[in-house]
């Protein structure tokens, strides 16, 4: 990052209108030539980074909803922190300290382990010890993660540390997190698109599946390594509490838009990207009004939230048009 952006950044004293008529301008700019990846400010890498975790999150989710396995998200969610400070851990001589770097592969090696090792733990307890699907997610949830945080606190000397990788810190990013982002999104599209028919009918009809001789085991532990995939990519951002918000919100929304599975994609993705840059315009519009800094992704989950409630309002009040309607007729 060039010096001068330390010192100029075109977003700072912006209002909320005004945040989106200088990124339009700075569009141009990048469209013309004149602006590079070099010269990308903080709030521009903070929406090219959470664009990347929404898309991602979103189409993930899409497939958990339907399946009703967002509690089991829930839990690899917070689970792999265990795997992440394992291999934090592994790659060092002694504590962690405040700069210790980062060891891409091993974080995801470590966090696919540790999601497959949780799906498996909650089958093995829902199908060999006969105990409720929800509680067998609870034990595992529950001990896993209070594990990986007693890990947190024992391996690390600077709980600034521990505190980014379970909350995030998007503040924080710079342009080199650009690439395991986009790495596990073009994994994800991959994915998707070469089994896209695999992941439909394991999703509606499993009984079917098997009969045409797909496994739907295979194809929910899949599932559940993307989503341990995905929730490492995300990790630098929102941490591995918050992720959740991203993988289920713009899903939950979608789904009260539109019953075609290929459309919820699509919308459950654009709805993730928009709450992410009206996110990071309002993070930015209240540091420059009120002058206090909020954490973006933070702001980025209450946008999602927020959305979800305008569309759960809507679909209401048009519901309530439809049965006045339907009630007169009758009349």
């Amino acid at each position: 990052m060039p010096f001068y952006q330390a010192y100029f950044n075109p977003y700072s004293g912006q209002s909320f209108p005004g945040f989106f008529i200088q990124l339009f301008k700075r569009i141009g700019l990048a469209l013309k030539g004149e602006v590079g990846a070099a010269d990308f400010v903080s709030d521009e890498i903070q929406i090219i980074i959470l664009l990347g975790v929404a898309a991602s999150c979103a189409l993930v989710g899409c497939f958990l909803v339907l399946r009703k396995t967002t509690m089991l998200a829930n839990s690899l969610s917070h689970t792999i922190l265990l795997g992440i400070v394992i291999a934090f851990w592994l790659n060092q001589d002694g504590l962690l300290e405040e700069h210790t770097p980062i060891n891409i592969k091993a974080m995801l090696l470590a966090a696919l382990l540790t999601g497959l090792a949780t799906t498996f733990l909650t089958e093995f307890l829902t199908k060999v010890a006969r105990l409720q699907e929800d509680a067998s997610i609870g034990i595992v949830f529950t001990s896993l993660f209070a594990l990986g945080i007693i890990l947190v606190t024992l391996l690390t000397r600077n709980a600034h540390i521990g505190t980014e990788v379970v909350m995030g810190n998007v503040d924080a990013l710079h342009f080199d997190d650009f690439k395991l982002v986009y790495l596990v999104l073009a994994m994800n599209v991959a994915i998707f698109f070469l089994f896209f028919k695999e992941f439909k009918i394991t999703t509606f009809d499993p009984a079917f599946a098997k009969s045409l001789g797909i496994f739907p085991i295979f194809f929910g532990y899949l599932l559940m390594a993307q989503v341990s995939t995905t929730a490492i990519g995300a990790f630098r951002a929102v941490g591995v509490l918050m992720v959740l918000a991203f993988i289920t919100g713009p899903v939950l929304t979608a789904r009260l838009l539109t019953h075609d599975l290929k459309k919820m994609l699509f919308t459950s993705v654009a709805l993730g990207c928009l709450a992410s840059i009206i996110g990071v315009a309002l993070s930015r519009h209240i540091l420059s009004v009120f002058g206090t800094p909020l954490s973006t992704a933070g702001v980025v989950v209450c946008v999602i939230v927020a959305i979800f409630i305008l569309v759960l309002g809507y679909k209401q009040v048009i519901l309530r048009i439809k049965n006045k309607k339907s009630a007169v007729t009758r009349l």
